[in-house]
C-alpha cells in the first residue's frame, strides 16, 4: 500500500490512542511516541505500531503516536484506520 495523503485515527481520551500517519522521505517507519506510560510501556507501544505498519505493506512512514493507556489491540486497530484512511482504501484484508 502506498500513502496518498496525510492521515490520523482515534482520540486523546484515557484509555485510547491518537496516531497520525504520513509518507517519509526516507525508507522505514519513523516512530515519534509520547505516552503517559513511556517508560513501562513505550517500548511494547512502538514494537506493536512497528509490527503492524508491516503487516500492511507500508514502507516510508512517520507514525506520530500520543498514547493515554491504549490497550495493544486499540494501537493495532488506530493504526490500521489511520493507514487505510492515508492511503484512501477500502480494501480491507479481513
Amino acid at each position: 500500500m502506498k500513502l496518498v495523503t496525510k492521515a490520523e485515527a482515534g482520540t486523546l481520551e484515557s484509555g485510547d490512542i491518537h496516531i497520525e500517519v504520513e509518507s517519509a522521505d526516507t525508507p522505514g517507519v519513523e516512530v515519534d511516541l509520547s505516552s503517559t506510560v513511556m517508560k513501562l510501556y513505550g517500548r511494547q507501544i512502538t514494537k506493536v505500531i512497528k509490527e503492524t505498519v508491516a503487516e500492511l505493506g507500508v514502507d516510508g512512514v512517520v507514525v506520530t503516536a500520543v498514547d493515554k493507556g491504549a490497550l495493544d489491540c486499540t494501537v493495532k486497530a488506530r493504526v490500521k484506520t489511520a493507514i487505510y484512511r492515508a492511503c484512501q482504501s477500502n480494501e480491507y484484508s479481513w
